[in-house]
């Protein structure tokens, strides 16, 4: 096994070449950074050195993309905000609309039958007329004879056994009066809701 031989005081670097290496190396360093790192990377070119190298070209390519990637982030922030505004804007017209529809029908009764019990509701109409009608039942079932009379005439536009509801139109076959009759026959009550609209002169109870 060989021993290294040990260097001699002589042979070590002094302190005056030590600082001017290190002088040399940071003096490298600033050279590099002012001459290749900065026009390279931020198009950033003090000394015009980099221009004939071409480096200055790449740094203005990386500039502009990063113009293009900020201008795309914020196409897409607005974008966005745009939605929002139009998600908002459509729910307020949507809660509008739906509000405007609870509240188009023009007349509206409510009325409990026991069973057994019976009720009539008419309205007063010219012969064409047409009326839009809605017939909610809760709690039981019904049987319905939805019919018109008036001027010696009558006819029938629709019956019902065991209904839980009905919707749909009545159109005048004669001036008079048209609408419903109903009666439980379940074993438990049963509340109907009737609402309509249209042409008609009047809704009214005709028990």
């Amino acid at each position: 096994m060989f021993n290294a031989k040990k260097p001699s005081l002589d042979e070590l670097p002094s302190s005056a070449q030590l600082i001017r290496s290190t002088a040399i190396a940071a003096a490298s360093a600033v050279a590099i950074l002012v001459t290749v790192v900065l026009p390279a990377e931020y198009n950033i070119d003090p000394t015009g050195i980099a221009g004939f190298l071409g480096l200055s070209e790449m740094g203005e390519i990386k500039a502009q993309l990063a113009e293009e990637a900020e201008a795309d982030r914020l196409l897409e922030i607005e974008a966005e905000e745009q939605s929002s505004l139009i998600n908002d804007i459509f729910g307020l017209f949507v809660g509008a609309a739906h509000a405007q529809e609870a509240e188009v029908w023009r007349d509206e009764t409510t009325f409990t039958l026991a069973p057994g019990d019976s009720a009539e509701w008419k309205l007063v109409m010219e012969e064409g007329q047409t009326v839009e009608y809605r017939m909610l039942v809760d709690g039981g079932r019904v049987n319905f004879d939805m019919h018109g009379h008036g001027g010696g005439n009558s006819v029938t536009y629709e019956k019902g056994r065991g209904s839980t509801g009905d919707e749909g139109q009545i159109i005048a076959a004669f001036d008079g009066e048209h609408g419903w009759f109903w009666r439980n026959r379940d074993s438990q009550p049963a509340t109907v809701t009737v609402q309509v609209r249209g042409e008609y002169t009047e809704f009214k109870d005709a028990s």
